[in-house]
């Protein structure tokens, strides 16, 4: 018995080495989803074939995206998942959240779109219900506060005005802008986020604040409404 475990180590061993030989050539680009799974899982299960136990994460939650914002609740019902790698999977998109936000000046400003945008799409990565955040800028344009101030279900999400404009008022915020993740969806505003976006605006508007955009994220794609020919008109 011994033997044959030894044997076993050494063939999933040999195979592990090729795996990060390989990525180690040409990095992830090439990799199916399973052996992006199948990898990652080696740092977990430091023993034994992951590849199996990849494709049934995959079967069970429909894609890589959705095995890293599964519940730790949800990965533990997974055969040959257990504690210590069910808490590194659900790790790892706020890892990711980190290394995005890292990377973003110190200081965002109204001016610098770029960084901006990158601020906002970092904020929603493994988010899974829709929310809204609310950021705050001085006077001066410098981005002073971001604040959760509603959260949702999958599909839908309620605003409390009065939090908003409370946020706002701690802030000091001469101007603001609203954003909020559709996060089973398209980064494309409803026909709620319009007529809200427009209660929205005429709200801090009585109080000498600017709302100065409504953007929506969905995965990678971002959407300002304000700097759409047709719903630009809508923050004059």
């Amino acid at each position: 018995m011994g033997k044959e475990q030894n044997k076993d180590k050494n063939i999933h061993g040999n195979h592990r080495m090729r795996v990060r030989e390989r990525f180690l050539k040409s990095g992830l680009g090439g990799f199916p989803d399973h052996n992006v799974l199948e990898f990652v899982l080696f740092y977990s299960q430091p023993y034994g074939d992951t590849n199996e136990i990849a494709h049934r994460l995959l079967d069970t939650f429909g894609s890589l995206s959705a095995v890293l914002d599964a519940p730790y609740e949800e990965l533990v019902k997974v055969k040959g998942i257990g504690y210590y790698t069910a808490v590194f999977l659900t790790m790892l998109p706020q890892l990711a959240k980190r290394y995005f936000s890292d990377m973003i000046p110190d200081k965002v400003t109204i001016t610098d779109r770029k960084s901006l945008l990158d601020y906002i799409r970092a904020e929603f990565i493994s988010e899974t219900s829709e929310i809204v955040k609310l950021l705050c800028f001085n006077n001066a344009g410098l981005l002073t506060n971001c604040c959760k101030v509603s959260i949702g279900s999958k599909n839908n999400v309620n605003i409390d005005r009065r939090t908003l404009l409370e946020t706002a008022f701690r802030s000091n915020a001469g101007s603001v802008i609203l954003t909020h993740n559709h996060p089973n969806g398209l980064a494309v505003p409803s026909q709620n986020d319009i007529s809200t976006t427009k209660e929205v605006f005429r709200l801090f508007s009585d109080m000498n604040i600017k709302l100065l955009d409504h953007v929506i994220v969905s995965g990678h794609d971002i959407f300002a409404m304000a700097e759409s020919p047709k719903f630009g008109i809508l923050f004059v």
